[in-house]
């Protein structure tokens, strides 16, 4: 009773405290680790115009490729949650980052394309799976009150490794072909793995395994019950995170359009190759600004985060529709400065996109409902890419491609305004589980740290003073 007086007093002075300690440290194993997945993913359209060339392909099936990875990232992300739930989220992050780097050393080798959907793709995307969701639900395992300032300076090495690896990828393509440059972007990929031992095993109770293990020996329907807690499959019948999920699907479908399609398009409108490689990188300057301010801005606690989601995803939609705009006239400056907006917007709503996840499902199934969000979306990123290049290979330009990519994230925008109680000023009460006792027993127990957000110590407090 008196540690748990102590904790809405004081929480960041617990002896595994959040907001500070180790905390920090995987904090910048985050921000490694996912400069090594979406980072080089948003960097891959350096390859997009060689693949064309070399394979004598449409852009549509180049597209593939990168739609490819996306799509098996988002694809197996609730396989990496509940395998991070049922065993040790460090080897599992440590086996990501090898499939990660596996799969661009044998992309070095392809001779065709499905060579690339395969390894680039398959390979690849399935190792970014394990990687991505586990250490942004340990990360928010450690942080409570700043928890969206971590998330956006983890994933601010998004826009700094954009920044940086456009122009690096082009020099090595250049220096070493395509070829010699997948097998270097596979070395770098090995760093994921020493990132991933950074994670500190958590001690686990002797009890809930003796109860699996009674269990385990009953039936097929014990077993199917075990994985859908792992799984948190019971989130897919609540309306709340079927409709907020379908929200991020939907601009899910255009977010990545630019990265994959921005330097051809800014190629086909006639400025060279660095020119067009510099306007990714600059949107990644802007982009890492993006998150970082967010974050800031977002913890101050002036506005609810589903709010300040939908503003700045609204204004993402609405910058992707004016990118080929601004450079039909030719000017550079113009489709430089747009593309600065889209990159502030763009990387503003990502750690919002991951830390309203908690505010929708409660804190206790964070892990689940990250996989199963990255298992529902992985389809809208699948068809984002090839849709744009058939837009392009119809039309001839990438003007109709952006338009469509665009609107996509308005109508995600549109679709999270219907959520229960969005327009309240205040955040609902978080959901509670409807058997906790049993299962708390089948989580990480890193994600029992985050029940002590401060939003729920008020609910904790409530209890203890009607008992």
């Amino acid at each position: 009773m008196s540690k748990s007086k102590q904790r809405p007093e004081s929480p960041a002075g617990e002896a595994e405290g959040p907001d500070g300690g180790w905390g920090w440290v995987l904090v910048a194993a985050m921000f490694i680790s996912t400069s090594l997945v979406f980072g080089l993913m948003r960097s891959l359209g350096i390859f997009f115009v060689e693949f064309v060339h070399y394979f004598e392909e449409s852009a549509q099936a180049i597209s593939w490729i990168s739609s490819t990875g996306l799509a098996a990232q988002q694809f197996f992300s609730p396989l990496g949650a509940a395998l991070c739930n049922a065993y040790n989220t460090r080897m599992v992050v440590m086996a990501g980052g090898f499939l990660a780097a596996l799969g661009l050393i044998l992309a070095s080798q392809a001779t065709c394309l499905v060579h690339l959907y395969l390894t680039m793709g398959l390979i690849s995307g399935l190792g970014w799976g394990l990687v991505f969701s586990p250490m942004v639900a340990t990360v928010m395992a450690h942080f409570t009150r700043r928890r969206t300032l971590a998330l956006g300076l983890g994933f601010s090495s998004i826009g700094i490794s954009s920044f940086a690896f456009n122009p690096l990828f082009q020099l090595l393509v250049e220096t070493y072909a395509w070829r010699g440059a997948l097998l270097i972007l596979g070395g770098l990929s090995l760093n994921i793995v020493p990132c991933g031992a950074l994670i500190r095993p958590q001690p686990r109770s002797k009890a809930p395994e003796k109860q699996v293990d009674s269990q385990s020996r009953s039936s097929w329907a014990d077993v199917l019950q075990r994985v859908s807690s792992y799984l948190e499959l019971s989130l897919l019948f609540e309306r709340p995170y079927v409709t907020y999920t379908l929200g991020i699907t939907l601009f899910n479908v255009g977010y990545f359009v630019p990265y994959f399609h921005l330097v051809a398009h800014s190629r086909l409108a006639g400025f060279s190759e660095y020119q067009a490689a510099f306007v990714m990188s600059a949107a990644g300057a802007t982009d890492i600004l993006g998150r970082i301010l967010s974050g800031w801005f977002s913890d101050l606690g002036h506005f609810r985060l589903i709010h300040l989601l939908s503003l700045w995803t609204a204004l993402a939609g609405v910058f992707i529709m004016l990118l080929p705009v601004s450079s039909l006239t030719g000017s550079y400056a113009a489709l430089m400065a747009i593309s600065l907006l889209y990159g502030f917007c763009s990387g503003a709503l990502t750690s919002l996109a991951f830390a309203v996840v908690p505010k929708i499902v409660g804190v206790e199934r964070t892990m689940g409902g990250l996989g199963l969000l990255q298992l529902i979306e992985s389809g809208a990123g699948l068809l984002g890419g090839p849709l744009s290049g058939f837009l392009k290979d119809v039309t001839g330009n990438y003007v109709a491609s952006f338009m469509v990519a665009g609107s996509f994230l308005l109508l995600g925008t549109l679709t999270m305004a219907t959520l229960p109680h969005y327009f309240s000023p205040t955040d609902p009460p978080p959901p509670q589980r409807r058997s906790p006792a049993d299962t708390s027993k089948s989580l990480h127990p890193e994600l029992r740290q985050m029940n002590r957000l401060p939003s729920d110590l008020n609910n904790q407090t409530a209890e203890h003073s009607g008992r």
